[in-house]
């Protein structure tokens, strides 16, 4: 998937106009992608456009809740859920 995309629409969705946060928002792009692909075991698409937003999604919660000691919303962990069983990991290997 790529990072520059994600990184535009998260700004876009936050009303971020500038450069002045992209080195932040370009970490946590890649970590959140990093994350989905080791520990959950996803190979998004970024052809994909569920898979494109739900990345969208989870990166605009990552930096909206840094300093939140919440977990993931209700709506993020059902997609990404619905993303583990649509790729077909087997239940022994989801981590959650």
């Amino acid at each position: 998937m790529d990072t520059a995309t994600v990184l535009a629409l998260v700004k876009e969705r936050l009303g971020i106009k500038t450069t002045v946060r992209d080195t932040y928002l370009t970490a946590i792009v890649e970590g959140v992608l990093k994350e989905l692909e080791d520990e959950k075991g996803l190979v998004l698409d970024g052809a994909n456009p569920y898979h494109l937003i739900f990345a969208v999604d989870y990166v605009t919660w990552r930096y909206q809740s840094r300093d939140s000691n919440t977990g993931m919303p209700r709506h993020l962990q059902y997609r990404l859920h619905n993303l583990m069983i649509h790729v077909g990991i087997p239940p022994d290997e989801v981590i959650t």
